[in-house]
């Protein structure tokens, strides 16, 4: 087996406990620009955040900006559910204007859904469909319900 070895990989590359990992040319060892490995002991760069050697990680990455500190005051709360656009409308009303009246649009009229409502109108309820559709999904609806 050590042959196969011998003859695949090169000499440091049979062991990666012995695996030397050639020190950076630009920056000379010293011990003041290198430090320990928590893991594994290897001397490293001191900057190193993650170890040459094992690759488990020695430090926290250091940030060029200062830490971000966000105080928001803010309370406000949207509780305006009668506001702009929105309409509380009784589900009881709506379903029995639609059960009789339904398939002349009333309940659409009611809703304040007058385009539709005129549809209703002059196609009795959709041909009925519209009329059926709108009867079941009333009763769906919670009451009060916001049109």
């Amino acid at each position: 087996m050590n042959e196969t070895m011998n003859t695949q990989y090169p000499q440091n590359m049979q062991d990666p406990q012995n695996m030397q990992i050639p020190p950076n040319p630009q920056i000379p060892p010293t011990p003041q620009n290198t430090k320990f490995c928590q893991n594994c002991g290897a001397v490293i760069p001191a900057a190193a955040v993650i170890c040459t050697s094992c690759g488990c990680q020695t430090g926290q990455m250091q940030s060029a900006t200062p830490n971000i500190v966000i105080q928001n005051t803010n309370v406000n709360s949207n509780t305006n559910m009668n506001g702009m656009g929105v309409r509380a409308k009784d589900k009881w009303v709506a379903f029995f204007l639609c059960l009789f009246l339904g398939f002349l649009g009333a309940h659409k009229f009611y809703e304040g859904k007058t385009g539709t409502g005129i549809v209703y109108l002059f196609t009795f309820g959709l041909f009925g469909i519209g009329w059926f559709i709108d009867c079941i999904s009333l009763l769906l609806k919670p009451n009060p319900y916001y049109v």
